[in-house]
This record gives C-alpha cells, sequence and structure tokens, in this order.
C-alpha cells in the first residue's frame, strides 16, 4: 500500500522554477553553515557522498571540505523513490528537503539502504513551529471571512518523533534537535513574498486551487499585525529548524550499556537523596 499523496509534485517544480530567478535563500545559507559546522565537530573524512534532493549548490560547498571524494545529486522521483545502489556512500545529507516527503520514514530506510556500515546520515528539514504566526492569522481570516478554512500548512516534522523514525528506518545512534530562528518583516506580505521566493508557498494536494480571496488577504494582514508586531511596527514570523542525524550500524560502534551495569549510583552524581519506591 502506497503512502498517501500529500503534496503536488508538479506545483513544488513549477515553484521552484520560479523562485530560482530571484531566490531568497537565507535559511539555505543558514542550514549550510550550521552542517559544515557539525561535519567540522566529526573527525573522519568521506570518500563517497550523496545529497538528498539538491536546492542549492551552497550544500556541496558546505560539504567539501569534508570529502576525499564526489558529492552527487539524489532528487526524490515523485512516487518518493531514490535511484540510489544500496551500500554506496559513506555520507548523506540534506538540506530543507525531506518536508517535502509524502513518506518520509519510507525515505529515511531508501537513505539508510544507500549508506555504507557506518556511514552517516545528516538533514536539517522544516519544524512543526514554522510560520505559526501567519497559520494562526490565516485562520482567523478565513473563518471570519469565509466561515471556514481551507488546507494551507503541511504537517510539518515534529522533533519528538524525530528520533523514533530513524531508528524504524535501521539508523543507529539517532540524535535529533531543534533551532528556532526568528525573522521580521515589515507587513505580511513580505513575509509572503519570501515564501514565493523560498518556493515554500502552499504546494499541497488538497489545497484550495483558486485564489485565495482579497478581503481575507487584507483581513489576515490586519490580525498577523495586531497579534504579532513588536513596539516598532515589524511582525514576527517563526521558522523552526530540525536536525538530525544516525549512523549505518557498524560492529565498532558505540553501544549502550545494558540495564543495571551502572557502577555509579545516578543519585550519588547528582548529590541528592534517592527515595526507593514501596
Amino acid at each position: 500500500m502506497s503512502a498517501p499523496r500529500l503534496f503536488d509534485p508538479h506545483a513544488l517544480a513549477l515553484r521552484r522554477a520560479r523562485a530560482a530567478k530571484a531566490p531568497a535563500d537565507f535559511l539555505l545559507r543558514h542550514v549550510a553553515a550550521e552542517l559544515a559546522d557539525r561535519l567540522a565537530l566529526i573527525k573522519r573524512r568521506f570518500t563517497a557522498a550523496v545529497e538528498i534532493e539538491p536546492l542549492s549548490p551552497l550544500i556541496a560547498q558546505a560539504i567539501r571540505p569534508a570529502l576525499d571524494g564526489p558529492c552527487r545529486p539524489a532528487p526524490i522521483a515523485a512516487d518518493g523513490a531514490l535511484d540510489l545502489p544500496a551500500g554506496a556512500f559513506d555520507l548523506a545529507v540534506s538540506g530543507l528537503a525531506l518536508q517535502f516527503a509524502d513518506d518520509l520514514p519510507g525515505l529515511l530506510a531508501q537513505v539508510r539502504r544507500a549508506l555504507q556500515p557506518d556511514g552517516l546520515f545528516l538533514a536539517a528539514l522544516i519544524g512543526g513551529a514554522t510560520l505559526q504566526e501567519l497559520r494562526q492569522a490565516f485562520s482567523a481570516a478565513e473563518i471570519e471571512v469565509e466561515g471556514g478554512v481551507s488546507p494551507r500548512v503541511a504537517p510539518f516534522a515534529d522533533v519528538r518523533d524525530m528520533g523514533a523514525l530513524l531508528q524504524r528506518a535501521g539508523l543507529a545512534l539517532p540524535v535529533t534537535d531543534a533551532e528556532t530562528l526568528t525573522v521580521r518583516y515589515d507587513h505580511a506580505f513580505a513575509l509572503m513574498a519570501d515564501l514565493r521566493a523560498m518556493a515554500a508557498t502552499n504546494v499541497l494536494a488538497e489545497r484550495r486551487k483558486t485564489f485565495t480571496r482579497r478581503t481575507t488577504l487584507l483581513r489576515m494582514a490586519e490580525i498577523y499585525q495586531k497579534r504579532f508586531a513588536d513596539p516598532d511596527g515589524r511582525i514576527r514570523a517563526t521558522f523552526e529548524i530540525v536536525w538530525i542525524s544516525g549512523w549505518a550500524p557498524h560492529a565498532g560502534q558505540q553501544k549502550p550499556l545494558k540495564p543495571g551495569s551502572a557502577k555509579t549510583r545516578l543519585a550519588d552524581a547528582l548529590g541528592v537523596k534517592e527515595y526507593r519506591q514501596e
């Protein structure tokens, strides 16, 4: 049974082509710099890398210092498939692309299959707190003006779930964390212009196919300004970036201790009194 279609790949391709003409790439630049820093902490060189769904040469430039070999792109096909040979890579990276996967667990399993033993997967994707202000403003405006809410925002990743998804895909030593960036704009329409330039507008398969009413847009901007403006009049927009990493299993990797094998009590380490539950 195939995963339900969440996104419209044709609409996504059109939006990316339009955004490429005058991109707003500040988020991707931030991710690329953070990706380079994270790889620099790993005392290891990689000889065969793959970038999942490349959006910009920024990611390839960021990982180059960690490579002693090539990096090839791996676009995600419309059916969610990655055309990657099994066990061919010791590094797989992705920057702000996996949030458009219809079947993220299946995609992670394909990445795991493509990794060599002890190969690393490191990726950043958009998290669930992203654009929470815009979502609230649009919902309130649509309910007020149109009497209902249309599908607008994708089910972005929750950092609390990503570790389990990495383990489910067969990746060892999973690590997940999130960072929140707050960007300020003069008004809501400036934010929406940036979203178009990032190819980040609505590509949900179930989205409304007609243009949003002008009255709804104007009311959304008013609500946004009222609820989320700073004292200087500029509005805030939240972008959450979820970082995930995991390793293809290998016999030489660090293993968690068995339950009950600790030689020092946690209470002693913390300097607190231990209470036993009867």
